[in-house]
């Protein structure tokens, strides 16, 4: 029996910066990280072009973002719904 086995999509949290497009968000996504010489922790950030839907987020919503196949040139991401 030949089972189809989904592969696990990646999870990112963050913060709304922008939601000038139509059904797209840009999502700051922040990881933290030693410094390789000197150990000071700093913080690093990346931007997320995501798709969202029903365009009912805002900026500073915090939010969490799902791995998805390619909807635009820049487009990978999409946002999961929240639950309240």
């Amino acid at each position: 029996m030949e089972q189809e086995t989904k592969k696990k999509r990646k999870l990112k949290k963050g913060i709304i910066i922008s939601d000038k497009m139509q059904k797209t968000v840009v999502v700051r996504v922040d990881r933290t990280m030693r410094h390789p010489v000197y150990g000071k922790v700093i913080v690093r950030g990346k931007k997320y072009y995501a798709h969202n839907e029903n365009e009912q987020l805002k900026v500073g919503d915090e939010v969490q973002i799902m791995e998805t196949r390619p909807l635009s040139k820049l487009k990978r991401w999409r946002v999961l719904p929240q639950v309240n």
